[in-house]
């Protein structure tokens, strides 16, 4: 059964450098979401085991999107993914719940040595 993956971002083109970025080889179903409301949306709905979630959305941002996995006690594997390169940024994710932090323009590489090292991926 395919891993179901969500990639959050308002912005489209990143939403696809990410998608570029993941493994080819792993068998995943990928949903996307352009804001929070509709990646809490898509977790409901089943599409969320593993999230890659940028931070600076509208409506809802990407701490907020952590802030209410963590509140309602919802299980999703959470890197975020964002161009916000301040400690402070990658702290307070971390404090709500994201397992990794990776800094925009995303490589393959990184998304890999993560995903290995949680063994959400084996190549």
């Amino acid at each position: 059964m395919s891993l179901p993956v969500l990639v959050v971002d308002d912005s489209g083109m990143s939403r696809k450098l990410t998608i570029r970025a993941l493994p080819k080889e792993w068998d995943i179903e990928i949903s996307q979401a352009a804001n929070g409301f509709e990646a809490l949306e898509a977790y409901h709905d089943g599409k969320a085991h593993v999230m890659f979630l940028d931070l600076t959305m509208p409506g809802m941002d990407g701490f907020e999107v952590l802030e209410t996995l963590q509140r309602e006690g919802l299980d999703c594997f959470v890197i975020v993914v964002s161009a916000d390169v301040q400690p402070e940024a990658e702290i307070r994710a971390k404090e709500l719940g994201a397992m990794a932090f990776i800094r925009k323009p995303i490589n393959s590489e990184k998304v890999i040595e993560i995903l290995s090292e949680y063994g959400i991926y084996e190549h």
